[in-house]
């Protein structure tokens, strides 16, 4: 198996900014951090000389460029901004996984959680959406949610969480949130609608953790 590369992490505004070697301690410098701005890099030198610059000029450089065609690009048209995305990251299969969601034009972040222990990524984009659909309800909110997994969308359809993953000790924290969320998608109705992300069309959903 070949090791993971090492990313370098700049962060323009946080708690503290700087340049930090793992994810870990980039997400303690953003979490709770309203208009957190953050993003990685290849290498320590280009995170460093990042932090001297616009996060602005990161951000907008080297947009994604689609390899479809404009007549499939413009079947599939532009994204929804008034709605929320939303998606999840697990470092292992299973392993620690965290999911949050983001305006969709902004990106700022609406809410996250995790890390947990041994989770994996069908079931963060699951709780992630089903997380969104609460939180616009009580918000009494028209906005559509993205999500880039078509697991999680049957699996919230279905009002089921279809894991195969073993329960344990490490990860029942976990469990019982997956609980809570199946009892909150049959115990409420919605309607709010749940669309998939094009990533083809418009690169990485908002809500990616950037670590790819």
């Amino acid at each position: 198996m070949s090791k993971k590369k090492q990313k370098y992490y700049t962060v323009w505004k946080g708690h503290h900014a700087g340049v930090y070697e793992s994810w870990d301690d980039c997400k303690a410098q953003i979490k709770d951090f309203q208009g957190a701005q953050y993003k990685s890099f290849e290498t320590f030198d280009a995170a460093k000389t990042a932090l001297k610059g616009n996060y602005k000029d990161y951000v907008t450089k080297g947009k994604f460029k689609s390899d479809l065609s404009d007549a499939q690009l413009k079947k599939i048209g532009q994204p929804n901004y008034n709605s929320i995305s939303v998606d999840a990251a697990s470092s292992g299969n299973p392993g620690k996984m965290e999911y949050r969601g983001v305006d969709t034009k902004t990106k700022k972040q609406l809410f996250i959680q995790g890390p947990f222990p041994e989770g994996t990524n069908n079931i963060g984009e699951f709780l992630a959406i089903v997380h969104g659909l609460a939180l616009l309800k009580k918000y009494e909110s028209n906005r559509i949610i993205y999500t880039d997994s078509k697991t999680a969308m049957s699996w919230v359809k279905k009002k089921t969480c279809n894991t195969k993953l073993e329960r344990t000790s490490k990860n029942e924290k976990l469990f019982e949130l997956v609980e809570r969320a199946v009892a909150w998608l049959k115990n409420n109705t919605y309607n709010t609608t749940i669309v998939k992300w094009e990533t083809k069309a418009w690169g990485e959903i908002p809500a990616d953790f950037g670590r790819k």
